[in-house]
């Protein structure tokens, strides 16, 4: 099942922490998938597992300073939840390659084997849009094992000779619109298993970093496979990897009641839940600073074969451009989870995202092979402020919309990379690629320096004479 993060990615929890960012900004979550960010935020292709809703009680122990990450895994519900997710991403980065390659194959169409790796993209913002109110409407296990078992049924389906070519694009679709709802349902669950403090910010940051890496080691895991067995022999593990998935979270987490008890309809739910958030100017602002950095900084990867082409690089040269953003994306990550503070990580989120799309800017010069993979590595490393944007973005919604709100927050960030490589490539068809990419890193910086001074206004006022983070930021701001 996708992951998130997000985009990732991508989407790890502490007891709450103080976090003023500079000038008052307040503390705010990239894989599957998924997945943004400097480096795209894939919340990686089909959902991963994620953990079921929180009873309500006391959240989890504030862990012992210094321990990071290793705090998360102390959680027992979390293990299962991130074993899953592991299972599922690998599964799913797999069986998408391998069922661009069976189309590729049925059909001989360069365009629908594109079409096939597109159409991952594209659902989000249905799926996030018209089926959020799922998220917040059903307890959350029942949601994420319901939406393993959907994914594992279209892959089972894909496996029989017999589907049509048109069949495998409608139920790649139905994968792909799931996935936004199985990733916010994950990511609200999060803040309840781990407590909506730093644990979750770490546990967030953790099935980020796996649905980065997935995307490196499923992809050359893929091409082995491929050279033993059949796509569709390829596609039928995903099956196994669903349903190992449904397993884990059925068996390796507890039930929580849901987060709210709408009755209404669910599309009128859905949509409503999405204009309250979005007509709040505090969420509306984080979900932008979100959204827009993602939509620029995928133009490299997006043309980075032709631009291999132009400077003369061989396929491995571009292997590594390709490879280049993501491994920025997760050094930074792990260094900004594992050696600072919960502080210190929300006074960089609006540096980090205001200088984050500057490293393109080198493309200017036509650089060669080093210096391009230095800059693309980074960019991904100005994904250091999503960490930071976490917290600051749970600490602004209301827990009763936030399955809602991050269901969207996913379908924006995923179908924002898709708009993004769309447009990069329509533009490369008018001028050079390197004057694209360049454009991409002023245009983007531009509007993520607005997105800034707009976070800045609309950060809440601390509380004189206290520590601990302001209790308004719980709340939804004034419009």
């Amino acid at each position: 099942m996708p992951s998130d993060t997000d985009t990732p990615a991508g989407t790890p929890r502490d007891q709450p922490a103080p976090e003023v960012p500079p000038t008052a900004a307040p503390p705010e979550r990239a894989a599957h998938s998924d997945p943004g960010p400097a480096a795209p935020l894939r919340e990686a292709p089909g959902p991963a597992p994620a953990l079921p809703a929180a009873a309500p009680g006391p959240g989890p122990t504030a862990p012992a300073p210094g321990r990071g990450y290793r705090s998360v895994f102390a959680v027992r519900e979390f293990r299962a939840v991130f074993a899953a997710h592991l299972l599922s991403l690998l599964g799913v980065t797999v069986s998408e390659l391998a069922l661009t390659v069976l189309v590729y194959n049925l059909t001989g169409s360069p365009l629908l084997s594109a079409l096939t790796f597109a159409l991952g993209f594209l659902p989000y913002l249905v799926g996030g849009t018209l089926f959020a109110g799922v998220a917040d409407r059903y307890p959350a296990r029942r949601v994420l094992v319901t939406c393993d078992l959907i994914c594992a049924a279209c892959v089972a389906v894909m496996v029989l000779p017999g589907t049509p070519v048109a069949g495998l694009l409608a139920l790649r679709c139905l994968v792909a619109a799931v996935a936004p709802v199985f990733t916010g349902t994950r990511m609200a669950a999060l803040t309840d298993v781990l407590g909506d403090g730093d644990l979750f910010v770490l546990g967030r940051s953790l099935l980020r970093i796996v649905s980065q890496s997935a995307a490196l080691i499923g992809f050359g895991a893929g091409g082995l496979l491929l050279a033993v067995v059949s796509p569709r022999g390829a596609i039928t593990i995903t099956v196994g990897t669903f349903l190992c998935s449904a397993l884990l979270l059925r068996f390796g987490t507890r039930h929580r009641p849901a987060r709210s008890g709408g009755g209404g309809a669910l599309l009128k739910e859905s949509l409503a839940g999405a204009r309250t958030v979005l007509g709040d100017r505090r969420i509306r602002a984080l979900m932008l600073l979100f959204w827009v950095p993602a939509l620029f900084v995928v133009a490299p990867e997006a043309l980075a074969a032709p631009y291999a082409d132009a400077i003369g690089a061989g396929p491995a040269a571009l292997g590594l451009m390709m490879c280049a953003m993501a491994v920025g994306h997760i050094g930074a990550e792990l260094y900004v989870g594992a050696a600072l503070g919960p502080r210190t990580r929300s006074r960089i989120v609006l540096p980090a995202a205001a200088a984050g799309l500057l490293p393109l800017l080198v493309y200017a010069v036509r650089p060669g092979m080093v210096l391009t993979v230095a800059a693309l590595a980074l960019a991904g490393a100005g994904s250091a402020y999503i960490i930071g944007l976490d917290q600051w973005f749970v600490d602004a919604v209301p827990p009763e919309l936030r399955g809602r709100a991050m269901t969207l927050l996913t379908a924006g960030l995923m179908t924002g990379q898709g708009i993004g490589m769309a447009l990069a490539g329509l533009a490369a068809e008018f001028f050079p690629v390197h004057q694209v990419v360049t454009g991409a890193g002023i245009i983007g910086t531009v509007c993520t320096l607005l997105l800034v001074a707009e976070v800045r206004a609309t950060a809440p006022a601390p509380v004189p004479g206290t520590e601990g983070r302001d209790t308004a930021d719980r709340h939804m701001t004034s419009r």
